[in-house]
């Protein structure tokens, strides 16, 4: 079961509205069913690399990104890890079927 955590106020702009952070999903609107699939996608990808691994590679990438991107939205939207979750949010059975380290 997915820890949900409602927040009055999300602490970065930009118009996001959840953030996945060690597998507790942090929003401030009610998720659907969707959006939660996604969510839960990245905590996939944060188990497979023991979660501090996640991170130190999302920050890492969009770093590069924002560099060659010279945006920072466009560089969020191109970190594989969320290719992975946006192309895959709408298959609400993607997770029973997911190829491990599939973001590569």
């Amino acid at each position: 079961m997915t820890k949900i955590v409602h927040i009055r106020r999300f602490p970065v702009k930009g118009g996001f509205y959840a953030i996945n952070l060690f597998g507790i999903i942090f929003t401030i609107q009610e998720l659907s069913a969707v959006e939660l699939n996604h969510e839960r996608i990245h905590t996939a990808q944060q188990r497979e690399l023991f979660f501090v691994g996640f991170y130190l590679w999302y920050v890492v990438e969009w770093l590069f990104l924002l560099v060659k991107f010279r945006n920072g939205i466009k560089a969020y939207f191109n970190i594989r890890f969320e290719k992975e979750a946006y192309n895959h949010q709408s298959d609400l059975n993607y997770l029973k079927h997911r190829h491990r380290y599939h973001y590569r």
